[in-house]
């Protein structure tokens, strides 16, 4: 039987991360886990697969159909390979790690997508982020942000637009004019695709008094720079607690980061809705210029842990190694020292030096005709007036 030409494709969206760019995305990987722990993050490694019903606890219907499911075949219930890390970090926090006050952690692991989150994504990111328990202060999404740009600044990522959104302003207007359920879907949708004519429709066939209804048209407009929050003010102010205290964290925020990342733009968009069945406060997500999608991604889910019985604020970030690493610079010329094939004395005992130091070395095998520049060396190991020397290639 002939063997099918085709073997060797993979599924459309998944990649193998040959031997250049997998020493780029681990070196990568290492520096931001390390800027981590120096804030005070520490490293967790949640499973690959986990029961269904644990995977997706409080996560909502995205996250649902993003998710692999399969069948334990020891236990016979249902399993999922996990597409978010976060839902996994909540039930550390709450039950593996009973941490009173605010914890910190930070993860990276690759993670399994049903499909792409975009166009040019991979169905397999290698996920990386930071979340901050048991505090709900707005000085937590102030940390946690700062973080995600130093992190892209460490990848090399410039010029970074920083959008802004918070779903309680949203989410009180929405209670304030007692919309819910399949209504308030509607409506959020209507916010998402910016549909001002839909709008006009929605809020003829609610039948809402005019000064509410001008309060949603007026919030469909409320995207732009920090003008954004004052104008804010003027239109929702002092309508119910939630929305004012929006409103103070945003203007909270936008101080803080002027303060420390002055060359990061800001963008409010006050109907950014994104995660809005997941996420009970502050959004955000950064771009640059010419990205197909958001670079990294945040935001607070203070109900996260809820499910699995201890309920605490959280906020945090993630983004893709794989997506971060367009942003750094070109792999330098591969260096090395290459070894000849031969038990000869001495040659081990020089060898092991060198890798010591960090240098890499290859030795040949009995036979090998590869050069020294094939192997991505150099430098080669000589022997001259007795001792093992290094020389160019």
């Amino acid at each position: 039987m002939s063997r099918p030409v085709d073997t060797w494709l993979l599924p459309e969206g998944v990649a193998d991360v040959l031997p250049a760019e997998a020493a780029r995305l681990e070196a990568l990987r290492r520096q931001l886990l390390d800027r981590f722990a120096v804030w005070g993050y520490q490293l967790v490694f949640p499973p690959l697969m986990e029961y269904l019903d644990s995977l997706l606890t409080g996560s909502g219907h995205d996250l649902d159909l993003m998710t692999f499911k399969i069948t334990d075949q020891l236990t016979g219930r249902m399993m999922g390979v996990r597409a978010d890390i976060t839902p996994q970090v909540a039930r550390l926090d709450a039950h593996s790690l009973l941490v009173e006050g605010p914890a910190r952690y930070c993860y990276s692991g690759t993670t399994l997508n049903t499909r792409p989150a975009t166009l040019a994504a991979s169905r397999c990111p290698v996920q990386i982020g930071a979340e901050l328990y048991g505090y709900e202060g707005v000085a937590g999404d102030i940390e946690i942000v700062r973080l995600m740009l130093e992190t892209l600044n460490l990848a090399g990522c410039k010029n970074i637009q920083l959008d802004l959104g918070h779903v309680a302003i949203f989410r009180g207007l929405a209670r304030l004019a007692g919309i819910a359920g399949r209504d308030e879907a509607a409506l959020f949708d209507i916010y998402q695709r910016k549909a001002v004519a839909e709008l006009g429709d929605f809020i003829v066939a609610q039948e809402m008094q005019a000064d509410i209804a001008a309060r949603f048209e007026g919030l469909l407009q409320l995207a732009g720079d920090i003008s954004v929050l004052s104008r804010a003010q003027t239109l929702l102010g002092g309508l119910a607690p939630d929305i004012d205290a929006a409103l103070v964290s945003l203007h909270a925020l936008a101080e803080a980061l002027t303060a420390s990342h002055a060359d990061a733009s800001l963008y409010f968009d006050l109907t950014e809705l994104r995660g809005y069945h997941y996420h009970t406060g502050l959004v955000f997500a950064a771009y640059a210029p010419g990205a197909r999608a958001e670079l990294a991604k945040g935001g607070r889910y203070d109900h996260v842990g809820e499910a699995f019985g201890r309920s605490r604020p959280a906020t945090g970030f993630s983004a893709d190694l794989k997506t971060l690493l367009a942003c750094t610079a070109p792999a330098a010329k591969a260096t090395g020292v290459y070894a000849p094939a031969t038990d000869a004395a001495g040659l081990q005992a020089a060898i092991n030096a060198l890798r010591l130091k960090g240098e890499r070395v290859v030795q040949a095998l009995p036979g090998d005709k590869t050069s020294a520049g094939s192997a991505g060396c150099d430098r080669t190991l000589v022997l001259a007036d007795g001792k093992w020397q290094l020389a160019n290639s």
